[in-house]
């Protein structure tokens, strides 16, 4: 069997790029569909899934590690985008990670950008094991070299944190 790497990357950022465009869509304080979805914990297989009646139609991935749990990617059927299904799939998520008592490490764009529009779920980030996407990136402002070291500032409890943002692991 044949794998190609390059094009499995480019699927994933297209689809994280066409979830967080759907953020932008509609006020981004609302967190329901147009549908109501069934949102189910399928814990065997690591993902909630949300579906209309027996049909899945966008997923949210997951692994336990060290007793977070870490959010990796998130999926949503081309033909259901841009109605919110991202957005309320995560935000059930994160509604039930927090009824027990978890933190979370995020690795998916999506989910990160997620928390960033709606901070009331910003304290369930692991200080410790944020993860790569929990700070989305900007566009450097006007001024600013791309040489220069990206923070991301957040206020948690009247505490202002710095975290230093990576562009991906360094290279030789």
């Amino acid at each position: 069997m044949t794998f190609n790497f390059g094009a499995e990357a480019s699927a994933r950022e297209e689809n994280n790029a066409a979830l967080i465009a759907a953020l932008d869509e509609e006020n981004l304080s609302e967190t329901e569909s147009i549908w109501v979805l069934d949102v189910v914990h399928d814990a065997e297989h690591g993902r909630w899934i949300a579906a209309l009646g027996d049909v899945g139609i966008a997923e949210l991935s997951y692994r336990f590690v060290g007793g977070r749990v870490v959010l990796l990617t998130t999926w949503v059927d081309p033909a259901y985008r841009k109605n919110r299904v991202a957005t309320e799939l995560i935000s059930r998520v994160l509604d039930e990670i927090r009824e027990i008592g978890k933190k979370i490490t995020i690795i998916c764009p999506v989910v990160g950008e997620f928390i960033d529009r709606n901070p009331k779920y910003a304290d369930l980030i692991d200080a410790v094991h944020p993860g790569a996407g929990a700070f989305p990136k900007r566009e450097p402002a006007e001024g600013r070299h791309d040489d220069e070291p990206r923070t991301s500032v957040r206020k948690r409890d009247d505490v202002v944190t710095s975290t230093p943002c990576s562009n991906g692991p360094e290279r030789p």
